[in-house]
């Protein structure tokens, strides 16, 4: 699509307008203005995003879209129902999930994407209330669940204890686990470049080196892309779930303008009150260990909900391993020994996701295969 920005005049600025003054972000302005990107535009467009915890640049790009899109939707809107060629997405689709999650059903994340685990709920709480198990949530549905609002379970989040169970259920032991590595970039996209190196290098040489690691311990891994290819975040996220992984990885580097900017960061999906839990542990262990193997500077974790981390039916996150463009990061991207130690420090994330809290060491002391559940 289009990419829209300040300064721009056409219909599809008329339409973001337009969402944003539905959502209470933009208000009343010269009506001969409807079609103009402008400053109170690009003000809410930025207000938008931080809320929607996406890149905050002030522009409509994909990701942007989508989401006010989605957010024009509240349930009862619209019939909804799983469509598996083109699914549908909304704000809508996530009040839908709370209500089913919070009266104990499993509908998976609730992400506003109505997937095959969201239509299985559905059909579920209708069968218990002697409806029509059609997993379409019309007016007779939506009657229903406003019923058993008073329900719901209370004191804790439902999903959350469910992962947390998962977890614990499939063992400490990496043997038969599933994990997509997902080196970011690629092929014609080389991502951020300084001189002679390039982000989708590096990405692809730290992903091969934990997938090693990895295969030797016994997982089954799959990397997003070949070495010379690429794809695009939704063909990703889709291949990782046709693989039903149990984890995804996404590894990347930073550049900025700013040679000042250095250090690394970790983003998993989360969005206003809606977030992975596994994800969030996930991106923490992973944090901490680069942070005790490296001493690069901790940039912390943050909740987004870019496409991948938001596609993706199983704990996704996205590592941003430093900046190109710093003249402290980029000696050590560019070092095979650091690469290495930063491949140690992901496998032994990886591995303290499923240990229980009791055998869990402290960070950036766990050698693996050595250490053996």
């Amino acid at each position: 699509m289009q990419l829209h920005r300040l300064g721009d005049r056409n219909d599809g600025v008329a339409e973001i307008r337009r969402i944003l003054a539905t959502l209470g972000l933009l208000g009343n302005t010269d009506p001969g203005l409807d079609d103009l990107f402008d400053e109170p535009t690009e003000t809410a467009v930025r207000a938008f995003q931080q809320r929607r915890g996406l890149t905050v640049d002030g522009k409509v790009g994909v990701e942007t879209y989508r989401a006010l899109q989605g957010a024009r939707w509240r349930l009862g809107d619209r019939i909804i129902a799983h469509n598996a060629s083109n699914q549908i997405v909304g704000d809508d689709v996530a009040e839908l999930q709370r209500h089913l999650l919070e009266i104990g059903y499993r509908a998976g994340r609730a992400d506003g994407h109505f997937g095959a685990d969201t239509a299985r709920a559905l059909q579920s709480f209708q069968r218990d209330m002697g409806l029509l198990a059609d997993g379409v949530c019309g007016p007779v549905t939506l009657r229903a669940l406003r019923q058993l609002e008073r329900k719901r379970v209370v004191g804790g989040r439902p999903q959350m204890l469910r992962d947390m169970m998962a977890v614990a259920d499939s063992g400490p032991n990496l043997l038969g686990k599933r994990i997509v590595i997902d080196p970011g970039h690629g092929g014609d996209d080389p991502g951020s470049v300084v001189g002679d190196i390039t982000e989708a290098d590096i990405a692809w040489d730290l992903a091969t080196r934990l997938e090693g690691r990895l295969t030797a311990l016994g997982v089954t891994t799959w990397l997003t892309r070949g070495p010379a290819s690429t794809k695009d975040d939704s063909e990703r996220a889709r291949f990782a779930n046709e693989q039903s992984a149990d984890l995804v990885l996404s590894l990347h580097v930073d550049a900025t303008p700013s040679p000042n900017a250095n250090g690394v960061a970790t983003y998993y999906y989360g969005a206003g009150e809606v977030s992975s839990s596994i994800g969030e542990r996930f991106a923490d262990l992973v944090q901490r260990e680069i942070v005790a193997r490296t001493g690069l500077l901790d940039g912390r974790i943050h909740a987004k909900s870019w496409t991948m981390l938001v596609m993706t039916m199983m704990p996704t996150i996205r590592l941003e391993l430093g900046y190109l463009s710093s003249p402290v990061d980029r000696p050590r991207l560019v070092d095979p020994t650091f690469r290495d130690r930063v491949a140690e420090g992901l496998l032994a994330a990886i591995q303290r996701v499923y240990l229980p809290r009791e055998q869990d060491p402290p960070t950036g002391v766990l050698k693996l295969p050595a250490f053996i559940v």
